[in-house]
Protein backbone atom coordinates (compact mmCIF):
# COMPACT_ATOMS: atom_id res chain seq x y z
CA UNK A 1 0.00 0.00 0.00
CA UNK A 2 1.43 3.05 -1.10
CA UNK A 3 0.19 6.68 -1.11
CA UNK A 4 0.24 8.71 -5.10
CA UNK A 5 -0.65 12.34 -5.57
CA UNK A 6 -0.40 14.17 -8.63
CA UNK A 7 -0.97 18.29 -9.20
CA UNK A 8 -1.01 19.79 -13.01
CA UNK A 9 -1.68 23.48 -13.08
CA UNK A 10 -3.68 24.97 -15.97
CA UNK A 11 -3.47 28.67 -14.19
CA UNK A 12 -0.46 30.66 -14.16
CA UNK A 13 -1.31 31.90 -10.95
CA UNK A 14 -0.85 29.13 -8.80
CA UNK A 15 2.42 28.12 -10.20
CA UNK A 16 3.98 29.63 -6.71
CA UNK A 17 2.05 27.78 -4.57
CA UNK A 18 2.56 24.35 -6.50
CA UNK A 19 4.96 22.90 -3.77
CA UNK A 20 2.89 23.85 -1.11
CA UNK A 21 -0.13 22.67 -1.93
CA UNK A 22 1.67 19.12 -3.42
CA UNK A 23 3.29 18.38 -0.06
CA UNK A 24 0.03 19.15 1.93
CA UNK A 25 -1.50 16.45 -0.57
CA UNK A 26 1.80 14.11 0.33
CA UNK A 27 1.33 14.58 3.90
CA UNK A 28 -2.12 13.65 4.32
CA UNK A 29 -1.08 10.60 2.41
CA UNK A 30 1.55 9.48 5.37
CA UNK A 31 -0.63 6.33 6.19
CA UNK A 32 -0.19 4.83 2.98
CA UNK A 33 3.33 4.63 3.46
CA UNK A 34 5.62 6.03 6.21
CA UNK A 35 8.80 4.02 4.63
CA UNK A 36 9.98 6.81 2.68
CA UNK A 37 8.79 9.88 0.56
CA UNK A 38 10.01 11.80 -2.99
CA UNK A 39 8.31 14.11 -4.90
CA UNK A 40 9.34 15.82 -8.58
CA UNK A 41 8.26 19.33 -9.02
CA UNK A 42 8.65 20.78 -12.38
CA UNK A 43 9.86 24.61 -12.54
CA UNK A 44 10.58 27.05 -15.38
CA UNK A 45 13.19 26.42 -16.89
CA UNK A 46 15.90 27.80 -19.51
CA UNK A 47 16.01 25.75 -22.87
CA UNK A 48 19.74 26.37 -22.83
CA UNK A 49 20.23 24.82 -19.41
CA UNK A 50 19.92 21.79 -18.00
CA UNK A 51 18.76 20.21 -14.69
CA UNK A 52 20.95 17.30 -12.85
CA UNK A 53 19.63 16.21 -9.18
CA UNK A 54 21.95 14.18 -7.56
CA UNK A 55 21.95 12.49 -3.94
CA UNK A 56 24.72 11.94 -1.72
CA UNK A 57 25.01 9.66 1.23
CA UNK A 58 26.89 12.22 2.93
CA UNK A 59 25.84 15.64 2.46
CA UNK A 60 29.08 16.98 3.69
CA UNK A 61 30.48 15.49 -0.16
CA UNK A 62 28.25 18.27 -1.65
CA UNK A 63 29.81 21.14 -0.74
CA UNK A 64 32.78 22.08 -3.77
CA UNK A 65 30.78 19.78 -6.60
CA UNK A 66 30.06 23.09 -8.33
CA UNK A 67 33.82 24.32 -8.37
CA UNK A 68 34.86 21.08 -9.50
CA UNK A 69 32.65 20.15 -11.84
CA UNK A 70 33.06 23.86 -13.71
CA UNK A 71 37.10 22.94 -13.75
CA UNK A 72 36.34 19.59 -15.83
CA UNK A 73 33.58 20.66 -17.91
CA UNK A 74 35.07 24.30 -18.50
CA UNK A 75 32.25 26.11 -18.09
CA UNK A 76 30.48 27.51 -15.17
CA UNK A 77 28.29 25.14 -13.04
CA UNK A 78 25.88 26.54 -10.63
CA UNK A 79 24.41 24.14 -7.71
CA UNK A 80 21.69 24.38 -5.30
CA UNK A 81 21.92 22.14 -2.22
CA UNK A 82 19.10 21.02 0.01
CA UNK A 83 19.71 18.76 2.25
CA UNK A 84 21.04 15.60 1.16
CA UNK A 85 20.60 16.33 -2.73
CA UNK A 86 21.63 19.25 -4.80
CA UNK A 87 20.40 20.69 -8.24
CA UNK A 88 23.33 21.17 -10.86
CA UNK A 89 22.85 23.29 -13.48
CA UNK A 90 24.93 23.37 -16.76
CA UNK A 91 24.46 24.07 -20.61
CA UNK A 92 22.56 21.80 -22.71
CA UNK A 93 24.48 20.53 -24.31
CA UNK A 94 26.98 19.17 -21.51
CA UNK A 95 24.76 17.30 -20.03
CA UNK A 96 26.42 14.08 -20.71
CA UNK A 97 29.84 15.63 -19.90
CA UNK A 98 28.68 16.82 -16.97
CA UNK A 99 27.00 13.25 -15.55
CA UNK A 100 30.58 12.01 -16.61
CA UNK A 101 32.10 14.38 -14.70
CA UNK A 102 30.39 13.87 -11.56
CA UNK A 103 30.97 10.72 -10.92
CA UNK A 104 34.53 11.27 -11.12
CA UNK A 105 34.36 13.87 -8.64
CA UNK A 106 32.35 11.26 -6.62
CA UNK A 107 31.59 7.97 -7.54
CA UNK A 108 28.90 7.70 -4.41
CA UNK A 109 26.75 10.31 -5.89
CA UNK A 110 23.10 8.96 -7.25
CA UNK A 111 21.57 10.68 -10.42
CA UNK A 112 18.06 10.93 -9.50
CA UNK A 113 16.52 13.02 -12.32
CA UNK A 114 18.20 15.30 -15.30
CA UNK A 115 16.28 17.59 -17.47
CA UNK A 116 15.38 21.00 -18.61
CA UNK A 117 12.80 21.33 -15.78
CA UNK A 118 12.31 18.44 -13.57
CA UNK A 119 13.68 18.14 -9.91
CA UNK A 120 13.33 14.72 -7.90
CA UNK A 121 13.95 14.92 -4.16
CA UNK A 122 13.33 11.37 -2.38
CA UNK A 123 14.64 10.10 0.80
CA UNK A 124 13.78 7.81 3.68
CA UNK A 125 11.43 8.90 6.47
CA UNK A 126 7.82 10.43 6.41
CA UNK A 127 6.59 12.83 4.19
CA UNK A 128 6.21 16.06 6.33
CA UNK A 129 10.07 15.11 7.35
CA UNK A 130 11.07 14.84 3.66
CA UNK A 131 9.00 17.87 2.58
CA UNK A 132 10.90 19.97 5.40
CA UNK A 133 14.47 18.64 4.40
CA UNK A 134 13.84 19.69 0.60
CA UNK A 135 12.01 23.06 1.06
CA UNK A 136 9.00 21.71 -0.60
CA UNK A 137 6.28 23.83 0.46
CA UNK A 138 8.02 26.85 -1.01
CA UNK A 139 8.53 25.44 -4.75
CA UNK A 140 7.12 27.26 -7.50
CA UNK A 141 6.71 25.26 -11.12
CA UNK A 142 3.72 24.20 -13.59
CA UNK A 143 2.99 20.83 -12.19
CA UNK A 144 4.25 17.77 -9.96
CA UNK A 145 3.48 14.28 -8.84
CA UNK A 146 4.88 12.56 -5.22
CA UNK A 147 4.78 9.50 -3.20
CA UNK A 148 4.79 8.10 0.13
CA UNK A 149 6.37 4.50 0.30
CA UNK A 150 5.43 1.38 2.45
CA UNK A 151 7.91 -1.09 1.24
CA UNK A 152 6.64 -4.80 0.42
CA UNK A 153 9.08 -6.39 -1.81
CA UNK A 154 12.86 -4.69 -1.30
CA UNK A 155 14.15 -2.70 1.20
CA UNK A 156 13.61 0.80 3.06
CA UNK A 157 16.25 2.89 1.80
CA UNK A 158 16.78 6.18 -0.63
CA UNK A 159 17.07 4.28 -3.83
CA UNK A 160 13.77 2.50 -3.28
CA UNK A 161 11.99 5.15 -3.10
CA UNK A 162 9.78 7.12 -5.63
CA UNK A 163 9.74 8.58 -8.22
CA UNK A 164 11.62 6.74 -10.56
CA UNK A 165 13.33 8.67 -13.42
CA UNK A 166 15.32 6.94 -16.30
CA UNK A 167 14.92 9.48 -18.86
CA UNK A 168 14.96 13.09 -19.48
CA UNK A 169 12.71 15.15 -17.82
CA UNK A 170 10.68 11.78 -17.41
CA UNK A 171 9.24 10.27 -14.05
CA UNK A 172 7.00 8.04 -12.36
CA UNK A 173 5.50 6.48 -9.30
CA UNK A 174 3.77 3.47 -8.76
CA UNK A 175 1.21 2.30 -6.33
CA UNK A 176 1.00 -1.88 -6.53
CA UNK A 177 3.16 -4.78 -7.78
CA UNK A 178 4.67 -5.89 -11.28
CA UNK A 179 5.36 -9.77 -11.41
CA UNK A 180 7.25 -9.72 -14.41
CA UNK A 181 9.97 -7.13 -13.88
CA UNK A 182 12.89 -9.31 -14.05
CA UNK A 183 12.67 -10.67 -17.08
CA UNK A 184 11.74 -7.04 -18.88
CA UNK A 185 14.76 -5.72 -16.69
CA UNK A 186 17.07 -8.16 -18.64
CA UNK A 187 15.31 -6.98 -21.53
CA UNK A 188 15.82 -3.35 -21.43
CA UNK A 189 19.22 -3.61 -19.94
CA UNK A 190 19.85 -5.61 -23.70
CA UNK A 191 18.32 -2.30 -25.11
CA UNK A 192 20.29 -0.27 -23.50
CA UNK A 193 18.18 1.15 -20.99
CA UNK A 194 19.77 1.99 -17.35
CA UNK A 195 18.10 0.15 -14.39
CA UNK A 196 19.78 0.82 -11.59
CA UNK A 197 17.91 -1.07 -8.79
CA UNK A 198 15.66 -4.21 -8.26
CA UNK A 199 12.29 -1.43 -7.84
CA UNK A 200 9.80 -3.22 -10.22
CA UNK A 201 8.60 0.71 -10.49
CA UNK A 202 12.07 1.52 -12.06
CA UNK A 203 11.44 -1.10 -14.52
CA UNK A 204 8.28 0.51 -15.59
CA UNK A 205 9.71 3.96 -16.02
CA UNK A 206 12.37 2.32 -17.99
CA UNK A 207 9.90 0.73 -20.25
CA UNK A 208 8.39 3.91 -21.12
CA UNK A 209 11.74 5.10 -21.67
CA UNK A 210 12.67 2.69 -24.22
CA UNK A 211 9.31 2.77 -25.92
CA UNK A 212 9.29 6.44 -26.25
CA UNK A 213 13.05 6.18 -27.38
CA UNK A 214 11.41 4.15 -30.46
CA UNK A 215 9.61 6.25 -31.42
CA UNK A 216 6.15 5.57 -29.38
CA UNK A 217 4.06 8.66 -27.73
CA UNK A 218 4.11 8.87 -24.03
CA UNK A 219 -0.05 7.71 -24.80
CA UNK A 220 1.03 4.98 -26.70
CA UNK A 221 3.97 3.82 -24.51
CA UNK A 222 1.32 3.59 -21.89
CA UNK A 223 -0.91 1.54 -23.68
CA UNK A 224 1.49 -1.05 -24.62
CA UNK A 225 2.20 -1.50 -21.47
CA UNK A 226 -1.28 -2.43 -20.30
CA UNK A 227 -0.37 -5.62 -22.50
CA UNK A 228 3.28 -6.07 -21.66
CA UNK A 229 3.56 -4.84 -17.91
CA UNK A 230 1.97 -8.38 -16.35
CA UNK A 231 0.86 -7.25 -12.15
CA UNK A 232 -1.15 -4.66 -10.49
CA UNK A 233 -0.82 -1.25 -10.56
CA UNK A 234 -2.10 2.64 -10.44
CA UNK A 235 0.72 4.75 -12.68
CA UNK A 236 1.48 8.75 -12.68
CA UNK A 237 4.14 9.94 -14.74
CA UNK A 238 5.31 13.25 -15.13
CA UNK A 239 6.88 14.49 -18.35
CA UNK A 240 8.09 18.34 -19.29
CA UNK A 241 4.99 19.29 -20.42
CA UNK A 242 2.74 17.07 -18.60
CA UNK A 243 1.14 14.14 -16.29
CA UNK A 244 -0.29 11.24 -16.64
CA UNK A 245 -2.69 8.45 -15.55
CA UNK A 246 -2.80 4.12 -16.39
CA UNK A 247 -4.45 1.96 -14.06
CA UNK A 248 -4.10 -1.86 -14.80
CA UNK A 249 -6.64 -4.00 -16.47
CA UNK A 250 -8.25 -4.74 -13.19
CA UNK A 251 -8.29 -1.57 -11.40
CA UNK A 252 -7.49 -2.70 -7.67
CA UNK A 253 -5.50 -0.02 -6.55
CA UNK A 254 -7.30 3.21 -5.33
CA UNK A 255 -7.62 6.35 -7.40
CA UNK A 256 -9.63 9.93 -8.11
CA UNK A 257 -9.00 12.65 -10.42
CA UNK A 258 -10.02 15.93 -9.98
CA UNK A 259 -10.58 18.92 -12.80
CA UNK A 260 -12.02 21.93 -12.23
CA UNK A 261 -10.48 25.20 -14.37
CA UNK A 262 -7.65 26.09 -12.28
CA UNK A 263 -5.98 22.62 -12.26
CA UNK A 264 -5.95 18.93 -12.51
CA UNK A 265 -5.12 16.30 -9.54
CA UNK A 266 -5.00 13.21 -8.64
CA UNK A 267 -4.78 11.57 -5.29
CA UNK A 268 -4.85 8.00 -3.86
CA UNK A 269 -7.84 8.91 -1.99
CA UNK A 270 -10.33 11.69 -2.34
CA UNK A 271 -9.23 12.70 1.17
CA UNK A 272 -5.14 14.04 -0.71
CA UNK A 273 -7.43 16.51 -2.58
CA UNK A 274 -9.93 18.03 0.24
CA UNK A 275 -7.88 21.69 0.95
CA UNK A 276 -7.52 22.16 -2.99
CA UNK A 277 -8.98 25.40 -3.80
CA UNK A 278 -12.50 25.10 -5.41
CA UNK A 279 -12.36 21.17 -5.34
CA UNK A 280 -16.25 21.49 -4.51
CA UNK A 281 -17.22 22.39 -7.44
CA UNK A 282 -14.63 19.76 -9.64
CA UNK A 283 -15.60 17.41 -11.26
CA UNK A 284 -14.37 14.47 -9.96
CA UNK A 285 -13.94 10.64 -10.70
CA UNK A 286 -12.14 7.08 -10.84
CA UNK A 287 -10.20 6.53 -13.64
CA UNK A 288 -11.63 3.34 -15.52
CA UNK A 289 -9.26 0.60 -15.97
CA UNK A 290 -6.56 0.11 -18.28
CA UNK A 291 -7.42 3.78 -19.77
CA UNK A 292 -4.70 6.60 -20.16
CA UNK A 293 -5.55 10.08 -18.93
CA UNK A 294 -3.39 12.98 -19.81
CA UNK A 295 -3.14 16.74 -19.86
CA UNK A 296 -0.28 18.76 -20.88
CA UNK A 297 0.73 22.51 -21.33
Amino acid sequence: MCGIVGLFLKDKSLESDLGEMLAGMLITMTDRGPDSAGIAVYGNSDENMAKITVQATDAGMLGDIDLELSKIIGVNASTRIFGTHAVVEVPGNLINDAKAALKEICGDLRVMSTGESIEIYKEVGLPADVSKMFEIPGRAGTHGIGHTRMATESAVTTLGAHPFSTGMDQCLVHNGSLSNHNSLRRKLRREGIEVQTDNDTEVAAAYLTWQMQNGMSLGAALEAGVADLDGFYTFVVGTRHGFGVLRDPIACKPAVLAETELYVAFGSEYRALVELPGIAGAKVWEPDPATVYFWEH
